[in-house]
């Protein structure tokens, strides 16, 4: 477990933020929100209660591409000028003698993260359905965001994009297989036999769930871990999405946050996005198999590197279940597939 405040130079750090916001009162304290092997949130708050949130890449040896600060923030703040609910930003800081690594501070924004049923179930029956309709909402105003408007239309390649993730986590996958799961290997070569033809290119969020959304009253305050966005197919989105929502019924849905009732079906989900997007979905069995796959190459990259020692003392995971977990979406991955 990292200590509250790992990762911060509070000296530097706060001397660099009174240059940018002077009114507020110092000592500043700092309090780790969420982290680990991804980027690092902070809690940063003044002696009269003003609150922050400064993020900055998790401490150790990590690529710098898949944790680039300097990327993370011209999103999020392209997204400030869209509909699409975001922190506000308050700087960026490149200078990495101020604290060991680039850091940008955004505005701390009130609201839940619903990790599990338990927070699920403090919301109204009433407030589940408008936090149904909001979640398609804002992923309707991302996908219709305007790249040239917002200032995003050089982030990335926007062509080919289903094809470029098959090569990226293919090599993935084989660099880190430990064992054999014939399943992969078959949903790949399906994967790519079957890829439908990508129209348009938006915005991608990458990890588009409730567990990243502060919500209160219903509603989508702001839309959190922007790591993995790009420029490609919108409704890998909308398949991860749907993967990550389960309904009443559904293997384990007592366990899942929307299982517990009172959200709205995967189906109406599909309707109000297509009826807002004008976006068919006759391959979005597809986008949800391709999602399963790709956590499944995701997850051995990290069950490997756990099994190897390379995350040092840090064995807060249950090794097995991480093996488990991706002969489970290799299997998913051929059964929508076979839809």
């Amino acid at each position: 477990m990292l200590k509250e405040d790992a990762g911060i130079d509070n000296r530097k750090v706060t001397a660099w933020i009174l240059n940018r916001l002077p009114d507020l009162k110092p000592p500043l304290t700092f309090s780790l929100i969420t982290g680990g092997h991804s980027n690092l949130s902070y809690k940063c708050v003044d002696q009269a209660g003003a609150a922050y949130v400064l993020r900055r890449p998790p401490l150790g040896n990590v690529l710098e591409s898949a944790h680039d600060m300097v990327r993370e923030h011209r999103i999020v703040s392209a997204m400030n000028k869209s509909l699409v609910p975001v922190a506000p930003i308050h700087g960026l800081c490149e200078d990495i003698r101020i604290n060991g690594a680039p850091f940008y501070l955004m505005g701390f924004v009130e609201g839940l993260v619903l990790h599990d049923v338990v927070h699920a179930r403090t919301l109204s029956m009433e407030d589940r359905a408008r936090l149904s309709e909001h979640v398609v909402k804002v992923l309707t105003d991302l996908h219709l965001t305007d790249l040239n408007d917002v200032g995003l239309d050089s982030l990335a390649r926007k062509e080919a994009y289903l094809a470029r993730q098959l090569k990226r986590w293919t090599q993935q996958w084989e660099a880190t297989k430990t064992h054999e799961v014939p399943e992969m290997d078959e949903s790949a070569a399906l994967l790519k036999e079957r890829m439908p033809e990508q129209i348009g290119a938006t915005v991608v969020h990458g990890d588009y769930r409730l567990g990243n959304m502060l919500v209160a009253d219903g509603r989508i305050q702001a839309v959190l871990d922007w790591e993995l966005c790009t420029l490609g197919d919108p409704l890998a989105d909308l398949g991860y999405l749907l993967n990550n929502w389960a309904e009443p019924g559904d293997p384990n849905s007592d366990l899942q946050v929307t299982g517990t009732g009172g959200f709205w079906s995967r189906d109406k989900i599909c309707d109000v996005y297509t009826a807002t997007t004008g976006r068919h979905l006759t391959h979005i069995n597809y986008y949800r198999a391709f999602s399963h796959w790709r956590l499944a190459a995701i997850n051995q990259g990290v069950y490997k590197r756990y099994l190897v020692g390379a995350m040092g003392d840090d064995q807060a995971i249950d090794l097995e279940e991480k093996k488990e977990s991706v002969q489970r979406r290799a299997e998913s991955t051929l059964s929508l597939l076979e839809c």
